[in-house]
């Protein structure tokens, strides 16, 4: 059963979104952990002028680019009038603990913003553990506040949440957390897809660190397609291009629609200087671009789940 939708969601996602209705969007929102992968002592001019080249690029092979409002403004009123827009809306990092994240956000950046600077999507991230009782309750109750907000702006939401570990013991990055994952990504997409954002923003079931059994990776993207109500996409999470490239692949096949993924194409060129990052962003990052938007062609397309809005005579009012 499909949901209709109103026109601007409609649109939004039609921007975002290849001729297919597949997603295949860069990923650069990166703020802090951006700042993190650059050379130190690089200034805010700078730090905008790698993104600029970098996103300007490799949009010419994508459907949408993702930025933030730190550094993603002048990119944005760059980028080609084809390629769609979406916002990053949380503030960068959490409140509270490792093992009891709360959201964050900039009083002065909100939803309204992201629709005047012609924004067709927004991007939620929340870290969010599915067993946290009360804690994924409140997150819970965060995100439908956000999916409110978004729904009065008639902009879609795609929803990233991020999985970690409750245990101060045991790190994200661990085998015993690797072993938990799959389930707690599948619970994940069957309880925030309830919440009825428009696209879930997925990661891969499996630490490839831990887990090579593709026949495993399959039937873990399966079983999220399965739980999820919404359409999903992969994001890369920052591993290397050939594993993300896998994985994208077996997703897509498994019922994702598409792909949101930036460090795993771009991220060797935060260090390089201009005319290395140049020839890098040209000869590799953009032919990675090209491989992976090949693979999305075998996506699910998110029209499965959703229909236009009905026309009449009187629709507008």
């Amino acid at each position: 059963m499909t949901t209709r939708l109103t026109p601007g969601r409609w649109r939004g996602l039609k921007s975002t979104s290849t001729d297919q209705a597949i997603f295949t969007i860069l990923a650069f929102d990166q703020r802090g952990s951006y700042r993190k992968m650059l050379p130190a002592g690089t200034d805010y001019a700078t730090a905008v002028e790698i993104k600029r080249e970098i996103v300007l690029t490799l949009t010419q092979k994508t459907s949408a680019v993702l930025l933030d409002n730190i550094y993603g403004l002048l990119p944005a009123m760059e980028i080609r009038g084809g390629c769609g827009l979406m916002m990053a809306y949380e503030e960068s990092g959490y409140s509270g603990d490792s093992t009891y994240r709360r959201l964050i956000f900039d009083p002065d950046w909100t939803i309204e913003k992201i629709k005047k600077m012609g924004a067709e999507a927004v991007k939620l991230l929340a870290y969010y553990h599915p067993r946290s009782g009360a804690l994924a309750d409140e997150i819970e109750s965060v995100i439908a506040e956000v999916i409110a907000e978004c729904r009065r702006w008639d902009l879609p939401l795609f929803l990233e949440p991020m999985s970690y570990s409750l245990d101060a013991n045991i790190a994200k990055e661990s085998a015993a957390f690797a072993e938990t994952r799959p389930q707690i990504v599948k619970e994940t997409a069957e309880r925030l897809s309830k919440l009825e954002p428009d696209v879930l923003k997925l990661e891969f079931p499996y630490d490839a660190a831990f887990e090579t059994d593709r026949g495993r990776w399959q039937a873990g993207c399966e079983a999220i397609s399965a739980a999820s109500s919404v359409p999903w996409v992969l994001l890369s999470a920052g591993v290397d291009f050939e594993i993300f490239a896998e994985q994208a692949q077996i997703a897509c096949s498994a019922g994702a629609s598409g792909w949101l993924a930036g460090r795993a194409i771009w991220k060797e060129a935060a260090q390089m200087d201009a005319a290395e990052r140049a020839r890098f962003i040209k000869d590799v990052a953009l032919v990675r671009t090209e491989r992976l938007a090949e693979i999305a062609a075998h996506s699910r397309p998110w029209t499965d789940f959703y229909a236009p809005p009905a026309a009449s005579e009187t629709w507008y009012k």
